[in-house]
């Protein structure tokens, strides 16, 4: 048997069967075996959620067989793609039919059915999260039945299952409404962490802005984006050696430096500070969001009310200071438009994102616990696919619609085929 690990591999199973559907016809009949057999599934996109949300003792199912472009709708600007098509492809097929989608996180490896089940997002105080582009769900259910789903057909399980987890079935097609292909004005560069945040509400007009704090440092790397009619380029050759180079070949041996040596976090991060350059690209917008990550590490990332990011972010640095953390990775801010999706941690409010890591193979554990603490304070809400301690009894006050959640899960699969140890007590409260 295959032992299974996700990017980071703090996630390792040994699932009795993985199973890999060349057809959605071979995808039901599995389903319906499974289901006669009493046997449990899981599914896996890209492996690149740092939580257990797709670990099995059973039957681990991969949609990456299940990739493409299956329409394009170029007067309402809407594609429906297969569930298992990885972002980085989607962007080049939309392009070439002069589509895009609205926004995109900071990495392309994951799957859409993966990225939009998650809450997965980018940046953007007018944009949400890419479960919010989904304007219709094409869902297998525990009895094999698929149901198509959106705002007109079966409202409440459309709302349900643009973050679901997992818990209601497998998706199997996705169409997304997207937007005439566009390309991007995209500048970074360094700048002090005060001058960001007195200068915040400047900053968050900007189209796409999310910014990276060193810490041990007074530094930020800040990243805005915009609409711009200048024709794309390719990646600029600084960009590359940013993002190969220094982001990921000299960061990965500073980090390996501070994993052995952590009192010489310190040094370590104002030497990486000394680094942050500035420059600017003109590219297409599928080839601008996504950023290369080499370097291997856990992740934990909250989402807090906007309206108290700043509050948070410095008492997060003064708790850093206060405790001597020995963390070398920057803490990532983003902001994220409201939304109206069942268990999007955007539910009905605007969204500040903080995300904090720590490097692979160095103890995590202390200091998410330090910021859970803080993250906990301002009614923060965890990323899915991100390390976090929150109960079921804390869910039920943190997303209002919780138990309808509950109520459409009950209702699509009574007996849990679709359930694994990690998610159970959130089901059944143990």
């Amino acid at each position: 048997m295959t032992v299974f690990k996700n990017w980071s591999e703090i996630v390792q199973f040994t699932p009795q069967a993985i199973h890999k559907p060349q057809t959605e016809a071979d995808l039901i009949a599995l389903v319906k075996q499974c289901h006669a057999e009493q046997r449990r599934i899981r599914v896996v996109g890209a492996g690149h959620s740092f939580t257990r949300l797709i670990e099995t003792d059973d039957v681990l199912i991969s949609l990456e067989q299940l990739q493409g472009l299956i329409h394009a709708d170029q007067t309402k600007l809407q594609a429906t793609v297969w569930a298992g098509t990885k972002i980085k492809a989607l962007g080049q097929l939309l392009a070439n039919v002069n589509m895009a989608q609205p926004n995109l996180g900071d990495i392309d490896v994951q799957s859409v059915a993966g990225a939009i089940s998650t809450g997965t997002h980018g940046s953007g105080v007018t944009l949400g999260s890419l479960a919010t582009q989904v304007v219709e769900l094409r869902l297998l259910t525990a009895s094999g039945e698929i149901i198509t789903c959106s705002e007109t057909e079966h409202p409440d399980i459309f709302k349900a299952a643009q973050v679901s987890l997992g818990l209601l079935g497998i998706i199997t097609q996705v169409t997304l409404q997207c937007v005439p292909a566009y390309t991007l004005d995209y500048q970074w560069y360094a700048s002090d962490l005060d001058a960001v945040l007195n200068n915040l509400e400047a900053l968050k007009s900007n189209r796409n802005f999310e910014f990276f704090w060193l810490p041990h440092t007074e530094q930020t790397l800040v990243k805005v984006m915009n609409l711009t009619d200048e024709p794309a380029k390719p990646k600029s050759w600084l960009r590359w050696f940013n993002e190969n180079i220094i982001e990921n070949a000299a960061f990965w041996g500073f980090n390996v430096w501070a994993r052995r040596f952590p009192h010489h976090s310190k040094r370590i991060a104002q030497i990486v500070a000394s680094l942050v350059s500035d420059g600017h690209d003109v590219t297409a917008s599928h080839d601008t969001f996504a950023t290369v990550r080499l370097v291997k590490f856990n992740e934990m990332e909250y989402n807090i009310p906007a309206e108290h990011f700043v509050d948070c972010l410095r008492e997060i640095k003064q708790c850093i200071t206060d405790h001597n953390i020995h963390v070398l990775f920057p803490i990532e801010c983003r902001f994220v438009a409201a939304d109206d999706i069942w268990l999007s941690p955007a539910y009905q409010r605007e969204a500040a994102y903080i995300a904090v890591h720590r490097f692979k193979g160095a103890p995590h554990e202390d200091y998410f616990e330090e910021m859970e603490t803080i993250f906990r304070k301002y009614n923060g809400r965890p990323h899915w696919g991100k390390l976090h301690t929150r109960t079921v009894d804390e869910m039920q006050v943190l997303y209002p619609q919780w138990d309808a959640f509950l109520a459409i899960r009950a209702q699509l699969d009574p007996d849990g085929l679709f359930v694994n140890d990690y998610l159970r007590p959130y089901i059944l409260g143990r």
